[in-house]
C-alpha cells in the first residue's frame, strides 16, 4: 500500500489519477504504480533509455533519428531525450519522438512533477503550455521545439500501435509495472514494437521480468539483462534480429 500520499482526480474522460507521493513524485491511482524512480526520475531514465539505447553515440551520427515510446506519462522520458539531442546532434539533424498514452496527465500535474528538474525547465514549458491547450478529444497530441518533434497518440497502444506508420530506431518500454499493467506488455503488442522497429533497432525497459523478456524474445528481439537503476538488481535491453 502507497503511504504519505495526497490525490489529484481527473475529470476527463480517460485521463490519469494522480496520487502525490513524498518528494513530490506522481503515482497512477488507477494503477497504484509510481510514474518514475523514487530515487531520482531523471537519473532513472538516463540510466534506462538513454544509456539502454546507447543514444549519446548513436545521436552523434545521426542525420535524422526517431524515437518510440509506450507510455508518455509526464513527458520526462521526451525531455531527457530531447536534451541528450540538443547536446550531441550534428547541425541540421531532426529527432523524432512517438509515444502511446491511454490515460494523460493533466497539464499542471505534469508541471508539477517536472518542477522537481530545473535543468528541464527551458523545455518542460513550451511542452506544459502546449499540452494544457490540446483540444478534447483529439487522436494525437504534436509539438516541435527546434529540431525535435513530438507526437503522442492517445488511446490504447493496442489499437494504436497496429495504426501506426512509424518505424523506430529505437524505443522506450515504459508502461506502469507488468504486473499491474500486463495490457501494456502482452506478446501482440511487443510483435507490434518488433514490426515498427528498423533492423538492428534497440529498446530498453526497467523491467526484467521473466514473461516479458520471453514475449520480446518470441516478437524476434534478443534480449540482454544489465544491471538496473538505484539499486535495482536488473533491467532489459534487446536488439531487434534482421
Amino acid at each position: 500500500m502507497i503511504q504519505n500520499k495526497s490525490k489529484t482526480q481527473g475529470t476527463e474522460s480517460g485521463q490519469a489519477q494522480i496520487e502525490w507521493l513524498e518528494g513530490a513524485v506522481p503515482c497512477s491511482a488507477r494503477f497504484d504504480d509510481p510514474y518514475y524512480s523514487r530515487q531520482d526520475g531523471l537519473a532513472e531514465t538516463r540510466h534506462v533509455f538513454l544509456a539502454g539505447n546507447r543514444l549519446a553515440e548513436r545521436f552523434a551520427d545521426a542525420g535524422r533519428f526517431t524515437v518510440a515510446e509506450l507510455g508518455f506519462g509526464t513527458g520526462l522520458n521526451f525531455l531527457a531525450t530531447a536534451m541528450l539531442w540538443n547536446e550531441t546532434a550534428s547541425p541540421g539533424a531532426m529527432l523524432d519522438f512517438l509515444s502511446f498514452e491511454q490515460f494523460p496527465m493533466a497539464a499542471t500535474d505534469m508541471a508539477a512533477a517536472l518542477t522537481v528538474w530545473p535543468e528541464l525547465a527551458a523545455l518542460a514549458k513550451p511542452l506544459c503550455d502546449a499540452w494544457d491547450n490540446r483540444g478534447d478529444g483529439m487522436e494525437a497530441f504534436q509539438l516541435t521545439m527546434a529540431s525535435t518533434r513530438l507526437t503522442v497518440f492517445l488511446g490504447d497502444a493496442n489499437i494504436r500501435l497496429p495504426q501506426a506508420r512509424l518505424v523506430a530506431d529505437a524505443w522506450f518500454l515504459d508502461g506502469f509495472s507488468p504486473a499491474r499493467n500486463p495490457e501494456l506488455w502482452n506478446e501482440a503488442l511487443l510483435g507490434e514494437v518488433f514490426r515498427h522497429t528498423l533492423p538492428g533497432g534497440t529498446l530498453a525497459t526497467y523491467s526484467a521480468a521473466g514473461w516479458v523478456r520471453r514475449n520480446l524474445e518470441t516478437a524476434g528481439f534478443r534480449t540482454t539483462r544489465q544491471p538496473g537503476h538505484a539499486g535495482k538488481r536488473q533491467m532489459t535491453v534487446a536488439v531487434r534480429r534482421s
